[in-house]
């Protein structure tokens, strides 16, 4: 089983019913694809290794099917829970510690523009991981002005972020479905 993580999908504008979601990518071929926990995570069942493209061909079908410009980040079981492992922050929420899946890694220069032009803009506390950005919220995702179309600026790569508990809710998913 595949976790298919996707950006801007019910928030904002970009409004689709989970079920149709997973219906079309079904049709499409990606199935059985079900939603893993909440909006956004989907789980890929009878596939183990992401094939070449496979984000960008899920991005095409769900642009093709709801008109919703979107990443889709593909992870494995053992990707995810090397990426809960590696989480740098674990005395903190979890509801707070979030990790920033990435399409790529940042090199360490973008990494050190993206430290250089947060530093004086909030408390929260950044680490870099294999395609992936820790972020300790300490005081809040809502309250913070670290946002997602600021740290794609800065790394030059998209993404999208889940808290430490929902990623751990989805592991035990893949655990035990998959």
């Amino acid at each position: 089983m595949l976790a298919v993580f996707l950006g801007s999908i019910n928030v904002g504008g970009n409004r689709v019913a989970m079920a149709d979601l997973c219906a079309a990518l079904t049709a499409d071929g990606f199935g059985p694809v079900a939603s893993g926990v909440a909006s956004g995570n989907l789980l890929l069942a009878g596939r183990i290794e992401p094939a070449p493209g496979l984000g960008a061909a899920i991005e095409a079908g769900i642009a093709r099917h709801f008109g919703i410009t979107t990443v889709a980040l593909v992870r494995t079981r053992d990707e995810l829970e090397a990426a809960i492992a590696g989480n740098p922050f674990p005395d903190s929420d979890p509801a707070r510690v979030h990790t920033h899946f990435l399409e790529a890694t940042p090199t360490a220069e973008a990494f050190a523009r993206l430290q250089a032009d947060h530093a004086g803009r909030g408390a929260e506390a950044l680490a870099i991981g294999p395609s992936a950005l820790y972020i300790d919220y300490v005081d809040g995702v809502g309250n913070s002005k670290l946002t997602a179309a600021f740290i794609e600026r800065r790394l030059g790569c998209r993404g999208t972020a889940r808290n430490q508990r929902s990623l751990a809710r989805i592991a035990e998913r893949m655990t035990t479905n998959g």
